[in-house]
């Protein structure tokens, strides 16, 4: 029932690792979390399913003088996705684009240092399953980055796995992933922490510590 509050982060990963048993014991599955909160959910997944743990951190690109306005977005693996539409409306020169990016990739490989360690790259996801895990999906839009950015690193098939999320925003996801895993659809959705009894805020050395634990 969609007011029946999920535990926390952990409990929602289990519960998704229930539904995503058909992976369970596959060589070519791979657990992509979204830091911070998705990284706990992710964590009880890949426990679960025997799959190894890894990162997908996104980056906005901030319009020049707009920072709040995104033209596109940067992720793991190198990818860069654009809002062709804000960058050809507003003029801004491929000059500007490639200084934002090159700023937020570097902010980017910093969290990526500060998560996974100074020698551990970012995984390999051609040709395998990925998990996409995020611990709610609101908007959806940092999560479709995320799809967007994977797809041109020719993922085998690509799966979404999220607690709660509001029905329009599944929709949308259904066109974009292969497979949409979704606990909760409640109306009205308001917020993500609505529907947790616990919900602290992370910490970055809570993700270390996830990470740790499961490389372990």
């Amino acid at each position: 029932m969609a007011d029946e509050l999920i535990a926390d982060r952990n409990s929602a990963g289990r519960d998704l690792a229930a539904a995503l048993q058909h992976y369970a014991g596959r060589d070519d599955v791979i657990v992509l979390a979204l830091p911070r909160g998705g990284v706990p959910v992710g964590y009880e997944i890949a426990k679960a399913i025997g799959a190894p743990l890894d990162l997908m951190l996104v980056r906005k690109l901030g319009t020049p003088g707009q920072p709040e306005l995104a033209m596109g977005a940067i992720a793991t693996g190198g990818a860069r996705v654009m809002n062709q539409d804000i960058v050809s409306a507003l003029g801004i020169p491929q000059t500007s684009v490639d200084a934002v990016a090159l700023r937020e990739q570097a902010e980017l490989e910093r969290r990526e240092r500060i998560y996974r360690g100074l020698h551990a790259p970012p995984p390999s996801v051609r040709a395998r399953t990925v998990i996409l895990v995020d611990d709610g999906v609101a908007t959806g839009a940092t999560i479709r980055v995320a799809i967007a950015a994977l797809r041109q690193q020719d993922p085998a098939r690509l799966v979404v796995a999220v607690p709660v999320a509001p029905p329009e925003t599944v929709g949308v996801l259904e066109r974009e992933a292969d497979e949409v895993v979704c606990l909760k659809m409640p109306e009205p959705f308001i917020a993500i922490g609505r529907w947790y009894r616990d919900f602290p805020q992370l910490e970055d050395d809570q993700v270390r510590d996830w990470m740790s634990r499961a490389r372990q």
